[in-house]
């Protein structure tokens, strides 16, 4: 088990150092793999949702609402400039994107789009 990457954890570092959903242990994803993930959450018949809070928050449960999910939603590019609108709007803060799940009344897909900023 020596090869087990150790993944540095800070509170001085919150915005950078801390995992936020699967994707986040992964390299930073390309333009075109978050599109790639979009389309797979329009596939599924799940609703987009996207949320930001700022990094110091990230660890709690509550996440603000950007909107209301985009419901029925199924035009990736549409689902791409309300995530660029929410990152406009709140540069600091981390953004997420969620496929809401209706069937499992869950969110059947979380990820961190943009990482914010610690004040």
């Amino acid at each position: 088990m020596s090869d087990v990457q150790d993944y540095n954890s800070s509170l001085s570092d919150a915005a950078q150092s801390r995992k936020y959903e699967t994707f986040s242990y992964l390299p930073p994803l390309s333009k075109e793999s978050i599109r790639a993930q979009i389309q797979y959450i329009v596939d599924k018949g799940w609703n987009p949702g996207i949320e930001h809070t700022e990094p110091e928050n990230a660890v709690s449960n509550y996440w603000y609402m950007w909107k209301l999910p985009l419901f029925g939603e199924t035009n990736v590019d549409t689902i791409l400039a309300e995530v660029e609108a929410c990152h406009k709007a709140h540069p600091k803060n981390h953004v997420r994107l969620l496929g809401f799940d209706n069937f499992a009344q869950s969110a059947g897909a979380a990820m961190v789009l943009y990482r914010g900023t610690s004040v």
